[in-house]
């Protein structure tokens, strides 16, 4: 499968891990000689609830047999749907009332920077260096990476950029300004938290100017970081929700969330100013509904942050310089990037799935499942320390 995988399916990167993969279940996914792996990753933040949830294949199993694709989104009601998108808005502010369910958190991305230049009739994005909220052409504009996007100018129009967490940078917000978007938490850049009340001065200048404020929460989102949803931490409310990774708990989805007010613009001026075919899919929102429920009926966000706790007490290692992020959104950062690739490679081999961000050299990714036990974190962090511990006596031989 390896070869074929080499030779049939495009690659992102000249060395990818490429396990072969047989199934997956709760903390571990085995690959096709049997061996268990402890997932720390949980696809990316993607498998909220660890792998085949019993509650989310129950409820893909029962609406595969009820219907699937029937029509494009926005025409038809359908239950799984609506109730999610009922749901979802029971647990947000009272300004995002009405959720657009698109395919993924890039295409979450488009819309919402669609969505504040009609209703703003402005066209200046402002976004933060170092960002990223994905690959399409209009989310690669907002990406604060030149290395990243380069290749693929010219990209989107009259985009700014920001330096997160510093406010002196806040007065390039101005009547011209559509839209500022910002990661709640930076996820590629290192998950580097908002401090001194950033947010809510974001959330002021945007006030000020009348440019709305976008929130991606497509990392820290659905109770990684001891909130449903991370902006809950700091005090504020965005005017448009970006969503999708654990929206799912494995499945591909993605949403943008505004006050039914916003998202009447793309009702007309033009008619249909977002449209997607597969949007809203009813197997992927009846599993979407399902993640939500057993989110936020269970103890999985409070949780998160004692599992954060677990983590910090176990994680203690001289090479360890830092451990960033909140909850269950953690990144250990060591002094010099090839430590950290030597411990993802090293503990791959030894059955321990790690992983690491696009534009922090020297961390390492701890994303796990919100259901990953107190039993699997201690053996986790167990063979990371393990691993640590024999390259320092290779450096010293």
């Amino acid at each position: 499968m390896k070869k074929d995988f080499f030779k049939y399916q495009a690659q992102t990167s000249t060395h990818p891990l490429a396990m072969e993969v047989s199934r997956a279940k709760g903390s571990y996914i085995y690959d096709t000689e049997g061996k268990a792996h402890l997932d720390f990753v949980a696809g990316v933040s993607a498998c909220s609830l660890g792998h085949c949830h019993p509650k989310v294949v129950k409820a893909i199993q029962e609406q595969t047999e009820t219907y699937m694709h029937v029509m494009v989104y926005g025409e038809y009601a359908q239950a799984p749907a609506v109730e999610y998108s009922k749901l979802l808005t029971s647990f947000l502010p009272e300004n995002l009332q009405t959720t657009y369910l698109v395919n993924s958190g890039t295409e979450a991305v488009e819309g919402a920077l669609k969505l504040a230049r009609r209703a703003t009739g402005r066209s200046q994005l402002i976004a933060a260096k170092t960002a990223y909220h994905g690959n399409t052409m209009g989310s690669l504009s907002v990406l604060g990476v030149e290395e990243r996007k380069s290749a693929f100018r010219p990209l989107i129009p009259d985009v700014s950029f920001i330096t997160f967490n510093q406010e002196e940078e806040l007065n390039k917000i101005t009547d011209k300004t559509a839209a500022v978007i910002l990661e709640t938490i930076q996820g590629g850049a290192g998950f580097i938290l908002p401090q001194n009340d950033y947010l809510k001065k974001v959330r002021t200048r945007c006030n000020e100017t009348g440019a709305l404020l976008i929130l991606d929460e497509i990392q820290p989102g659905f109770g990684r970081t001891g909130k449903l949803f991370a902006f809950e931490n700091y005090g504020i409310s965005p005017d448009i929700l970006v969503i999708g990774k654990g929206m799912a708990s494995g499945l591909p989805v993605g949403a943008f969330v505004a006050s039914h007010k916003l998202m009447t613009y793309l009702q007309h001026g033009p008619k249909m100013g977002h449209i997607t075919t597969f949007g809203g899919n009813p197997v992927i929102a009846a599993a979407s509904l399902a993640t939500l429920k057993y989110i936020t009926e269970t103890n999985l966000i409070d949780d998160s942050l004692y599992k954060e706790k677990l983590f910090r007490n176990e994680l203690k290692h001289p090479l360890i310089k830092e451990i960033r992020g909140k909850g269950l959104m953690l990144a250990l950062i060591f002094e010099k990037p090839e430590i950290a690739d030597h411990v993802i490679l090293t503990c791959a081999n030894k059955g321990l799935i790690l992983f690491w961000l696009l534009f922090e050299p020297r961390a390492l990714r701890i994303s796990p499942p919100l259901t990953i036990s107190e039993s699997e974190i201690k053996k986790g962090c167990g063979m990371i320390l393990e691993v640590l511990k024999e390259y320092e006596q290779y450096l010293v031989n």
